[in-house]
């Protein structure tokens, strides 16, 4: 089956496995309000954002338990038990991608994600393996939504984004690659997608 230059790039957290810091910090913080004030004034996604640019987690913790002295603990915690921030796998997702390898769809990433723990998730989720490549923010110094890193999946993949799907759960970062050519799917669920991607003639 030919593919006609079509591609299939997909977004990682929250597409295939949901991610929340709240998954750890709920078993450390067991006061709501507290959580929520924490999550929003101490560990944010601000501050972590800067580990999916290339910030060590070390060097990451130090800055903010200097800010926090009374939340060190906590804070490491982040690091060290980093995978517990991450949920249940969303199997449709799984599901969706793994019919679109059996047909040859070439599939790719591009994910907002630390370099150091990207190793340790291709580890545990066999469903890496059927990317063609993976852009990891980490490793390039750049997050979406910033049109550069789609850009650098276009260079390095050889993808034409007009016959490009891109999948993700922020729209902000749909919006950014629907700016720079791709068709865009903002990712709710996966019989939502597997519809769209049908619709589109990306998936049979």
């Amino acid at each position: 089956m030919t593919h006609a230059g079509k591609s299939v790039l997909f977004d990682i957290g929250n597409v295939f496995v949901e991610w929340d810091p709240r998954f750890l910090y709920r078993e450390l913080i067991h006061d709501t309000a507290e959580l929520e004030r924490f999550l929003s004034e101490v560990v944010t996604l601000e501050w972590h954002t800067e580990h999916d640019r290339g910030r060590p987690f070390a060097e990451g913790v130090r800055i903010l338990s200097a800010r926090f002295p009374e939340y060190e603990d906590l804070i490491q915690a982040f690091d060290e038990r980093w995978g517990d921030t991450i949920g249940p796998l969303i199997g449709g997702t799984v599901s969706v991608l793994e019919r679109l390898s059996e047909q040859g769809m070439p599939c790719f990433g591009l994910t907002n994600f630390s370099a150091e723990k990207w190793p340790l998730f291709c580890r545990d989720y066999a469903f890496t393996d059927l990317f063609g490549g993976v852009v990891v923010s980490g490793a390039e110094g750049l997050v979406k939504p910033d049109p550069r890193i789609f850009q650098l999946a276009i260079d390095r993949f050889g993808l034409e984004p007009e016959h490009t799907v891109y999948i993700d759960d922020r729209f902000e970062n749909v919006q950014a690659a629907e700016h720079i050519g791709m068709i865009g799917h903002h990712f709710t669920d996966a019989d939502k997608l597997e519809a769209d991607l049908r619709a589109k003639g990306f998936l049979y």
